[in-house]
């Protein structure tokens, strides 16, 4: 069954985390993954309240496992030092059909 990782992001530098999400980018592919949202321009809440900052990235996994597997690679570990200080994130991920 597929996978979805969803992050929330509450950017402080913008420009600063731009690095981390090109080098996040080229590792999704090679797991396996694939963006689903990912830089949305049209946004409309339509309840409750969410920060201008908060942007949203869903990225879809063949599993479960494969999107744990990326996580806990080695090679996310370094592209995750990136964002160090750029950026507060929240991240769930869930199967689904």
């Amino acid at each position: 069954m597929s996978a979805y990782m969803i992050i929330r992001a509450e950017l402080d530098d913008p420009a600063g985390f731009r690095d981390y999400a090109i080098a996040a980018a080229e590792l999704i592919g090679k797991f396996g993954g694939e963006y689903v949202v990912r830089g949305a321009q049209n946004v409309v809440i339509l309840e409750g309240d969410w920060p201008e900052e908060e942007k949203v990235v869903i990225s879809k996994w063949p599993s479960m496992e494969a999107a744990q597997e990326f996580w806990n690679s080695p090679e996310y570990a370094e592209v995750k030092k990136l964002r160090l200080g750029k950026a507060r994130v929240k991240v769930r991920l869930l199967e689904g059909a």
